[in-house]
């Protein structure tokens, strides 16, 4: 990761080595999808409830050229809130460089 920059924060529950490393690594990937992207910002929540489920939250914020895309992701377990995260925030990723992609297509061919 040359210029890239990942931002990592826990919210009640203390961020380990392991956690940390395993955000890095799930999350660098995304880097690969789009080069505009300026920082993104991974936010780890432990809530705890009554009924013990969904209690670990992971929430994703990608700052980029344009309005920032914010994605989260609950489960009872933080390393597969984590791998969920990353998946979506992937898609959501793809989808706006394939939508920009379109449009730029559109208007290529309404010129011509």
């Amino acid at each position: 990761m040359n210029n890239n920059e990942i931002i990592i924060s826990g919210n009640n529950l203390e961020l380990t080595q392991a956690l940390k490393d395993d955000v890095i690594n799930k999350m660098s990937k995304i880097f690969t999808h789009e080069d505009k992207i300026i920082r993104l910002r991974i936010d780890l929540e432990y809530s705890p409830n009554k009924r013990k489920e969904n209690e670990f939250i992971a929430k994703g914020r990608i700052e980029i050229n344009g309005p920032d895309m914010i994605v989260s992701a609950q489960s009872n377990d933080m390393y597969k809130s984590i791998d969920e995260l990353a998946v979506m925030l992937a898609r959501k990723i793809r989808r706006r460089h394939r939508l920009s992609r379109i449009k730029r297509d559109t208007v290529q061919n309404i010129d011509i």
